[in-house]
């Protein structure tokens, strides 16, 4: 498949959608309307079973570049568009959580039914440091994923958690050891793809019956919240005391 900075290959009935942005991976609209374009062409490929979701680089996903000039970032009316066409996609995905998965980041890996990570993973919902709002559907996968009190938890603080924290909260469905994650990943899927095709795609069917549009209606509140922050004192010192990788004073104007 040609799709600018994601590429399939199939390993058996698995196929592996990369990300190749190193070693950040931040993504905007183009590299998500890539994995979902994926997606789509492989829920019409018979021989694919399952998906491994990962990414080349130090890091799974470090979510949006907010270094970036603001005219020079994806619209995220745009970007959660094409969002949630992933969790409108047919077949069973395993997200392979190396490194870090921050922000929007950690809301690609819940799109993905299954997590695989290591202790040296990294996770953080990290948008209330940055003085913004959870983006991605977050504030609906993440309750889904762990619960309501830890994903508030997690919100509220903005707190960065290591894989040992994420498996014993739910987040990771398996914890590999270091260097192992995307082979765990595989065997993962493997095991999902040892199922007859017809009915995994009617059991995922039915357990994410709703999902996708309660990710559009968080996506549209979402938004909304984003938009109100972003005019904020306190988001625009949240994202320099980020970049000088500082302690931010936010005033609550």
């Amino acid at each position: 498949m040609s799709i600018p900075d994601v590429t399939v290959e199939f390993a058996g009935h698995v196929a592996m959608v990369e990300i190749h942005r190193p070693p950040n991976n931040f993504f905007d609209t183009a590299l998500i309307k890539g994995i979902a374009d994926a997606y789509e062409r492989l829920d019409d490929e018979l021989e694919c079973r399952a998906i491994v979701l990962c990414a080349e680089g130090k890091h799974f996903c470090a979510g949006a570049d907010f270094s970036r000039p603001a005219g020079d970032r994806s619209s995220p009316g745009e970007l959660y568009a094409q969002a949630i066409r992933l969790f409108r996609a047919g077949k069973p995905v395993v997200a392979a959580v190396h490194g870090a998965a921050i922000g929007g980041g950690l809301g690609l890996a819940l799109s993905a039914d299954f997590r695989v990570g290591a202790p040296s993973s990294k996770f953080a919902a990290n948008f209330s440091r940055l003085g913004f709002h959870p983006g991605f559907g977050i504030t609906t996968t993440l309750p889904r994923v762990v619960g309501q009190q830890k994903a508030l938890e997690w919100m509220l603080t903005g707190e960065r958690f290591g894989g040992q924290i994420g498996y014993a909260a739910g987040l990771f469905d398996e914890l590999a050891a270091d260097g192992d994650v995307r082979p765990a990943a595989i065997r993962f899927a493997e095991r999902i793809a040892a199922s007859a095709p017809l009915a995994l795609t009617s059991i995922r069917a039915t357990t994410r019956t709703g999902l996708a549009d309660a990710v559009a209606a968080a996506t549209a509140r979402e938004l909304e919240e984003q938009t109100r922050l972003q005019a904020t004192a306190d988001f625009r010192e949240g994202v320099t005391a980020a970049a000088q990788r500082r302690t931010p004073m936010f005033t609550g104007r």
